[in-house]
């Protein structure tokens, strides 16, 4: 591993670090989700609890790290940890009690498959959370500054991404596979000229007039 890398690990380790070290807590458990801005599937949060040991070269915000080489660590994440877990809310779901109580309940879903119970737990941003009674801090932008979430985050990207290519293939349309459910311009253009399908989430998409629509206008 290079000297930069290293360092930049390091970095990424010191608030676990401290935890360790000032309050003696051995499982540290971190908490990132994907899927909180996408106008189709589902959300989902990972819960990871990685040894105290554990310098994975490469582990950072899922949001810089590119497709290929998330994969990689995804497969390198899971290997390692001590325990993880993955709650996924589909976009039924989602539409009916909104995308921020899906996510937190995913976040719950993720704790309980959890196979060692964490101490503590480190959370990218979220407050108000069912964490079954175990204590926790919300970090804003946690991704970017805690080891451990920096991994959940990697386990909650690539587990959606998979879900949409997988989802591209029922919905070839839509193109999901390339902008996994995220409101771009060709994802846009795509639902006025087909409608929406069964993944869509009709709280997100229901401003946006399809070619249908617009006939009978």
């Amino acid at each position: 591993m290079k000297e930069k890398e290293l360092e930049r690990l390091t970095k990424l380790k010191e608030i676990e670090e401290n935890i360790h070290k000032e309050e003696k807590y051995k499982y540290i458990c971190g908490i990132d989700e994907a899927g909180r801005g996408p106008l189709a599937g589902p959300v989902v949060v990972a819960s990871v609890i990685m040894p105290d040991d554990s310098m994975i070269e490469g582990v950072n915000d899922s949001k810089k790290v590119s497709e290929k080489k998330r994969e990689k660590l995804f497969e390198q994440i899971k290997q390692e940890a001590i325990s993880y877990g993955i709650g996924i809310i589909w976009q039924e779901e989602i539409d009916e009690i909104n995308i921020l109580e899906a996510t937190k309940k995913a976040l719950t879903e993720s704790l309980k498959q959890l196979e060692v119970k964490p101490e503590i737990i480190l959370v990218d941003a979220l407050t108000k959370i069912d964490t079954l009674g175990i204590p926790y801090r919300s970090l804003i932008k946690g991704d970017a500054k805690v080891y451990s979430i920096a991994a959940a985050s990697i386990l909650a990207k690539v587990t959606r991404d998979r879900i949409m290519r997988e989802l591209d293939e029922v919905y070839p349309q839509y193109g999901f596979a390339k902008h996994k459910g995220y409101g771009t311009a060709k994802h846009m253009e795509a639902i006025r000229e087909y409608g929406l399908c069964s993944i869509h989430r009709k709280s997100f998409t229901k401003n946006i007039k399809t070619k249908k629509e617009t006939l009978k206008v």
